[in-house]
């Protein structure tokens, strides 16, 4: 779905590696965070590299229909929060009201 606005797409299957590609990649300008990853939610995940880019554009993915989620969400650093199964057209509506700015 996303192919169409990015040169490079890195994948990290953990919060972890999530981390760790920020990291070694700081020009990266979008993540796509998934709320529930092995080793580290995708909250905690965005926390950490708030440390250290608070400039990315981070959208967390949720199948939880919680009423406080993008509360939660912007509460742990993300721009903001899409619920799944994905619909193509608010994501890239979400993608274009934070990435160009």
């Amino acid at each position: 779905m996303v192919k169409k606005f990015c040169k490079e797409f890195l994948n990290a299957k953990t919060g972890v590696e999530a981390i760790a590609a920020c990291h070694d990649n700081p020009d990266i300008d979008l993540i796509l965070m998934d709320y529930l990853m092995p080793e580290m939610d995708g909250y905690e995940a965005t926390r950490q590299i708030r440390l250290f880019n608070k400039e990315v554009v981070i959208i967390v993915q949720t199948a939880y229909v919680l009423s406080n989620e993008n509360e939660m969400a912007i509460e742990a650093g993300c721009n903001d929060c899409i619920s799944k199964p994905i619909n193509k057209t608010l994501l890239y509506e979400l993608i274009n009201k934070h990435c160009n700015k």
